[in-house]
C-alpha cells in the first residue's frame, strides 16, 4: 500500500522507492501526495499528529475515508479528530504485529491486494511533477533544489527550520533515509538551523551535513559559526538570499499587503553589483567568523559552487556557506485546502500526451 509521511517523518521511507507515494498537506506537499490522499478511503496513522499544515480542515481530509490511528500517547487518539478505530501502542510493536497478521492471511489465501492502487499511486508520482529547472537570472528557488539533488548523496542529512526556504526545500529536495531531514517542525525558532548543524556534526562527524536556511533565518545565530571555526565542524550551509521574510510576504498576500517584511537596503560598503539592494553582506560576516564563504548568482554556476562548498569543508575542517541571491519575490505552492493548492509556478506534465494524458489517466479533476 502507498506510504504518505508527514515532514517529521519524511526520510522513512525512501523518496524514491515505488511505495512512496509523497507528502501530504498545505505547504510542505508534493501534487501527488495530496492527489493520493484525495483518492483514498482507508487511512492508517502510525505516530503521527494530524497537524493542521499536513490535514487542513478535518471535513476535507477526512470526508469519505476510514480512519485508524495509531500512537502511544493515548491523549492523542482523537485529539484533532477522532479515528474510526484508535490504537494505543508503540509503532513498532503495532507494526510487527500488522506484518505478522499479514504474513498468516496471505498464507490462508485471505489476504487482499492492492498492487493496482499502488501502481497507479506511482504512476501519479511519476507524472505529477513541478517544475524545477528554471534558468534566470536573478535564480529562481526551485532550481537551487534541483542542484542540491544532484550534488548531495543519498546519506545527506538536510537541517533547516520555518520559513519559505523549509517549504521549498520540502517539496523539491529527495530525502532517502530515517533522521537525514531534521527541523523543528513545521514552525519553530528562527536561527535553529546553524547551531542544530552543528549539533549533528558534533554528534556524529562521520555525516554529510547541509543545512538550508532563508537570509532571515540565517541572521538570527549567524555568530554561531564561530562555534563551527572553532570547533572545527565541517558542513556546507545553503543560504537562499531574496533579502524577505519571504513567508510572512507571501501570506500577506491574502490581505493585500506587503509590509515591512522587506530585508533589502542599500549597502555602503557592497562593492559587488549582483549584491546592490540586497543588505547584509552575508560572505564578509561568514569569513569575519573564520568560515569560508561562496556566492552564487548564475544557476549554470550553481552544481560547481556546492561542489567547491564540499571539498572546501573538509579542507578547512570549518562552515562553508553558499550563499544563492534568488529573485526578491517568488510564491511557492500551498493553499488553505489540501483540495485547493495554488500553483504558482508552471507544472512540469511528463506523460507523453502532455495534460490530456493526465485527464485519461484521471490524475486532474
Amino acid at each position: 500500500v502507498p506510504v504518505i509521511p508527514t515532514l517529521m517523518g519524511w526520510g522513512s521511507i525512501p523518496d524514491d522507492h515505488p511505495l512512496m507515494a509523497g507528502m501530504c498537506g498545505l505547504q510542505t506537499s508534493h501534487r501527488y501526495g495530496n492527489a493520493t490522499m484525495l483518492a483514498s478511503d482507508f487511512v492508517l496513522g502510525i505516530g503521527n499528529r494530524w497537524a493542521n499544515r499536513h490535514t487542513g480542515s478535518t471535513e476535507v481530509y477526512c470526508k469519505g475515508r476510514t480512519f485508524v490511528h495509531v500512537d502511544i500517547e493515548p491523549t492523542q487518539i482523537g485529539r484533532v479528530f477522532m479515528p474510526d478505530f484508535g490504537i494505543v501502542s508503540d509503532a513498532k510493536a503495532a507494526l510487527e504485529l500488522f506484518v505478522q497478521i499479514a504474513k498468516e492471511r496471505k498464507a490462508a489465501g485471505t489476504l487482499r491486494r492492492f498492487d493496482d492502487w499502488a501502481e497507479r499511486c506511482a504512476e501519479r508520482k511519476r507524472l505529477m511533477h513541478r517544475k524545477t529547472h528554471y534558468t534566470e537570472v536573478p535564480i529562481k528557488p526551485m532550481r537551487v533544489y534541483e542542484e542540491m539533488n544532484a550534488a548531495f548523496g543519498r546519506d545527506t542529512t538536510y537541517v533547516t527550520t520555518i520559513g519559505l526556504s523549509q517549504i521549498a526545500a520540502a517539496q523539491f529536495l529527495h530525502v532517502y533515509g530515517p533522521r537525514q531531514w531534521i527541523n523543528c517542525g513545521q514552525a519553530g525558532p528562527l536561527g535553529w538551523t546553524i547551531p542544530a548543524a552543528l549539533g549533528v556534526v558534533a554528534a556524529d562527524p562521520t555525516r554529510s551535513v547541509v543545512g538550508i536556511s532563508g537570509d532571515y533565518d540565517f541572521q538570527f545565530l549567524i555568530e554561531e559559526l564561530a562555534v563551527g571555526a572553532q570547533f572545527h565542524l565541517p558542513y556546507v550551509h545553503v543560504l537562499v538570499n531574496n533579502s524577505y521574510l519571504g513567508l510572512i510576504r507571501q501570506s500577506q498576500r491574502g490581505f493585500d499587503m506587503d509590509y515591512c517584511v522587506q530585508l533589502a537596503f542599500e549597502n555602503q560598503n557592497v562593492t559587488d553589483d549582483s549584491l546592490k539592494g540586497y543588505g547584509v553582506d552575508h560572505q564578509a560576516v561568514v569569513q569575519g567568523l573564520g568560515c569560508k564563504s561562496l556566492r552564487v548568482t548564475d544557476p549554470e554556476k550553481l552544481g560547481g559552487a556546492l561542489a567547491d562548498a564540499k571539498a572546501l569543508a573538509q579542507q578547512h575542517r570549518v562552515p562553508v556557506v553558499v550563499e544563492v541571491i534568488l529573485e526578491k519575490v517568488t510564491n511557492i505552492a500551498m493553499g488553505t485546502e489540501i483540495d485547493k493548492i495554488n500553483e504558482f509556478e508552471a507544472i512540469d506534465c511528463r506523460h507523453p500526451e502532455g495534460t490530456r494524458g493526465l485527464e485519461l489517466a484521471g490524475l486532474l479533476d
